[in-house]
């Protein structure tokens, strides 16, 4: 069956007509092809973001071509074979044919080669392992990539325990291509292998498992996969603080935010999501984010007063209630849609006294002018802003106070 690619604006871009044809001046032709996510989601008729070649030529060959065309390269990875060229100010990830020699489960010794089935079986899925020339012809030496990625299956590479202990990412990349790709039931074997082999996953970075996850999560509707993870057992290893997907499910309908529908999967314990964040080395933004969720303070629910709500942006900021306010929404099946248009229209106003206005009513600084205006501030939030009366509700507090 011949496939072709042709037509895809990617393809015929000058910039990237003029990396294959350097490549090509260099290696002659059937020397570079497209590979993996270009080719599987120019297929598919998804946007396509990142392009790889996949070249004959070593590495050295490939930053000389590139320098005889005029185009920039810079050795990202050159030790296993991979260059970004630069065409146009777009990157182009250029990786010399290899085959493995040796594996951990974490990373692997590579050989480069000229053959494109070996380069082909060190791949993970079959529906990755597709390539195309730069006239756009599609080539498929598995014999089985076309007709995934055309039926929506995953189907790792050769024997699927054999791809999994060649780097035990594989088994969350399974699940994450299932999210993002697949249609209908995992395939039976791989999925068997991810069970049988989940504990591997123990060897791999935190930063490794993290990103993976957040992918997966940031799929269209990850719950499938995720319920797939959750019977398999590969979900505990993941997350061993992992609560029952009751919260995740509901917030996935509300939000396609991954960070929220992790948040959805960690107990409701700021203690605990921190330390779990911390383990994921998950950065501090996003760590203080789904702390924040869940930390004392406010409570938020979907049927709240503008009052309350209006307190509760003030005291939470805007980012910290929404957050909450998904998760009120996806525990109560309430909708807070009125609540959120609010806190995306009020401008929460800044404080309007301060330690000068106390010492203008004659009040020396000192331990007493926290009190007094955090006493303010509380009443001031208490009776929704007003706008003016503040002196004499200070007055009346040093009054109060003492």
């Amino acid at each position: 069956m011949s496939v072709s690619m042709l037509g895809q604006p990617w393809l015929e871009a000058s910039a990237t007509r003029a990396v294959m044809a350097a490549l090509e001046a260099a290696g002659g032709p059937d020397c570079a092809r497209f590979v993996g996510g270009c080719v599987r989601n120019s297929l598919l008729g998804r946007p396509v973001d990142d392009i790889d070649i996949a070249t004959r030529l070593r590495p050295e060959e490939t930053v000389a071509a590139l320098k005889a065309a005029g185009l920039k390269a810079v050795p990202t990875g050159i030790e296993h074979g991979t260059i970004t060229g630069v065409s146009e100010r777009k990157p182009y990830e250029i990786t010399t044919l290899r085959r493995d020699v040796e594996t951990d489960g974490r990373r692997a010794v590579v050989a480069f080669t000229e053959d494109w089935a070996e380069d082909a079986a060190r791949r993970d899925f079959r529906l990755n392992a597709l390539y195309a020339d730069a006239a756009g012809r599609v080539f498929d030496p598995t014999g089985g990539g076309l007709a995934d990625a055309a039926e929506g299956r995953i189907v790792f590479v050769g024997e699927a325990e054999t791809r999994i202990r060649e780097d035990y990412l594989r088994i969350l990349r399974f699940f994450r291509f299932q999210a993002w790709y697949g249609r209908g039931e995992p395939d039976p074997t791989g999925l068997a292998a991810c069970a049988a082999l989940k504990d591997g996953m123990a060897r791999l970075s935190a930063e490794r498992v993290s990103k993976e996850l957040l992918k997966l999560l940031a799929a269209v509707d990850p719950r499938p996969s995720v319920r797939a993870m959750a019977e398999t057992g590969v979900l505990a290893v993941v997350l061993p603080d992992v609560q029952p997907l009751d919260l995740f499910e509901a917030t996935c309908g509300l939000t396609d935010d991954p960070v929220m529908r992790l948040s959805a999967l960690l107990p409701d314990d700021a203690a605990v999501v921190v330390r779990i964040a911390q383990d994921l080395r998950l950065s501090n933004a996003v760590r203080d984010r789904m702390a924040a969720a869940v930390a004392e303070g406010p409570v938020v629910t979907p049927d709240m007063t503008g009052a309350a709500t209006r307190a509760a942006i003030y005291r939470l900021g805007r980012a910290a209630f929404e957050d909450r306010l998904t998760r009120a929404e996806a525990m109560s099946g309430r909708d807070g849609a009125a609540l959120r248009r609010l806190a995306t229209a009020w401008t929460p106003p800044s404080m309007p006294v301060g330690g000068r206005d106390l010492a203008r009513l004659g009040r020396t600084p000192g331990p007493e002018t926290g009190r007094i205006l955090k006493a303010f501030e509380d009443g001031w939030i208490a009776d929704d802003f007003p706008t003016d009366g503040h002196e004499d509700r200070l007055k009346s507090l040093m009054a109060s106070l003492g």
